[in-house]
């Protein structure tokens, strides 16, 4: 079993990782041409509230309590399953209808609300309005497109949902290049190129549903009952699994107090951690959700605590490296990607700051993704929004007292912290319950990942050059040194990882039903 999860996730990741790739072209292209300075700080809030709706009505909640309770019918054989489906998209499409509408007409008020520094800059709040007004439909299209992947890879199709993010990317690079040159606010193109994505995206998924024989002929009917008990576990999922968005959303309210290009920074460098954030923590985060779904539905409660323990070893395995990297190489990988044109040294090395203390929480922001499915695939949802609610309160006091000291990177270090009491909480709730029981060997486990470790820093440490000397290359030179540093440390830490013999294979053989 471990090995069917494990090639599903290397088909998520990697189709992800294709995604990611075309999203740091995109970020490219933008800084290239917007800079981070007024026009871009705009678009970044304009497009973040739809997209902060999004991971609540798709990614995050409706997924979260939908996948579970088709499992549920698929698993007593009910013949009502396309009836399920049909009245789900219809209801939902319905409800995501009227919440666009009133998006776009009340954008302004939105805007006043979720960037408030921006009343006393007319000229922010004004165009703010009219981008969220164009941006605000991504989040009707976008997630009626999540309710497609989430019938595609209940039915193990994971590649497609994948792959379809890509379609934003493409759109906003085209759009930018393009397109911008002929408004009179170029960023404006920005903002179409998020609707025609959101717009493309769903269109894509469309063939694959009907080769499953699972496209939906939408409905209105709240009174059907999977539908009742979707939207029941929803509900409260809406806060507890996007915690962390509801806190990068309060940082972009407090930036908007805080210098020009603030707002940009913390997106640039958000954007570093959501590559291995995206790439593993969330692939991994979507193929385990149907099968702790399907173990919970056949009463399979050791194989469901045996999967959760599996995705937290690959946590540790991956994503210490990943943390150590963003940590040391910040300002290198800033400078390499994105400085150049109206993207200046001072804007990467402001960014960097905050990617540290971003990297700083990329665990915890992954053992969220993994340890959250634990609570909905048995459609609990409560518990997570009770230790959401501790960690938002958290976040907020600390973003408070971080700010004053520390500017734009108190209010990253500030989410860092909270995502690590927020993973905390939810990993002593699956304790306290006897959901998720640790099986034995993690301490020789945890031992043995020192050295790798220690070896990753080593290499980093003696390697890598000063700041100048990134500064002062082209960009052939830039990405050499990268690419080279970054090749030499993972040789080092996948050979010192086998020699102290964590063993990737062992990894990959089936998940027991018995403590191993």
């Amino acid at each position: 079993m471990s090995e069917k999860l494990f090639k599903s996730t290397a088909i998520v990741s990697g189709m992800t990782f294709l995604s990611r790739t075309l999203g740091f072209i995109r970020d490219i292209v933008i800084a290239r041409l917007f800079g981070a300075g007024l026009g871009t700080d705009v678009f970044f809030v304009a497009f973040k509230i739809p997209n902060f709706l999004r991971r609540l009505f798709a990614e995050g909640a409706f997924s979260q309590a939908f996948i579970p309770v088709l499992a549920e019918y698929r698993e007593r054989g009910d013949h009502d399953l396309k009836g399920l489906i049909a009245s789900t998209s219809g209801t939902l499409a319905g409800i995501l209808f009227i919440i666009t509408a009133i998006g776009v007409i009340a954008a302004p008020i939105i805007i006043v609300l979720f960037a408030p520094g921006f009343i006393n800059q007319p000229e922010k709040l004004s165009l703010a309005g009219d981008l969220l007004a164009i941006t605000f439909p991504y989040l009707f299209f976008i997630s009626l497109t999540a309710l497609a992947g989430s019938i595609l890879n209940s039915f193990g199709k994971f590649a497609v949902p994948a792959f379809t993010p890509v379609f934003l990317n493409i759109s906003l690079i085209g759009t930018a290049i393009w397109l911008s040159p002929y408004f009179e606010q170029p960023i404006t193109a920005l903002a179409w190129g998020v609707f025609l994505g959101g717009f493309v995206q769903l269109i894509f998924q469309i063939p694959f549903l009907i080769a499953i024989n699972q496209l939906p002929r939408p409905r209105w009917d709240r009174q059907n009952s999977g539908v009742k008990k979707i939207f029941k576990l929803m509900i409260p999922a809406m806060f507890g699994v996007s915690v962390s968005q509801i806190n990068l959303l309060l940082d972009t309210l407090l930036a908007s107090f805080l210098v020009t290009g603030s707002i940009s920074w913390l997106y640039y460098s958000d954007r570093l951690v959501e590559l291995p954030l995206g790439v593993f923590g969330i692939a991994i985060a979507t193929v385990i959700l149907p099968s702790l779904s399907k173990k919970h539905a056949s009463k399979s409660t050791v194989a469901f605590s045996n999967t959760i323990d599996w995705a937290l070893r690959w946590v540790f395995i991956i994503a210490t490296p990943a943390a150590i990297g963003l940590v040391y190489l910040s300002e290198p990988i800033l400078i390499t990607l994105f400085q150049y044109g109206e993207f200046s040294a001072h804007h990467a090395h402001q960014a960097s700051l905050s990617l540290k203390a971003y990297a700083l929480g990329l665990l915890p922001f992954i053992f969220i993704k993994i340890l959250a499915p634990g609570y909905y695939a048995r459609q609990d949802t409560k518990t997570p929004v009770k230790i959401g609610i501790i960690a938002m309160v958290s976040n907020m006091v600390l973003n408070i007292i971080l700010m004053l000291q520390f500017a734009h990177v108190g209010l990253a270090l500030a989410t860092t912290l909270s995502a690590g009491l927020n993973s905390y909480l939810l990993y002593r709730g699956l304790r306290k319950i006897n959901v998720y029981q640790p099986n034995h060997g993690w301490a020789n486990f945890m031992f043995r990942l020192m050295l790798p470790n220690i070896g990753l820093l080593s290499v980093l440490f003696f390697l890598s050059p000063d700041t100048s000397s990134w500064l002062n290359s082209d960009v052939w030179n830039r990405a050499g040194m990268l690419m080279g540093i970054i090749s030499i440390a993972a040789i080092v830490y996948f050979t010192l990882l086998h020699m102290v013999g964590v063993k990737i294979k062992h990894l990959l053989r089936p998940i027991p039903d018995t403590e191993v």
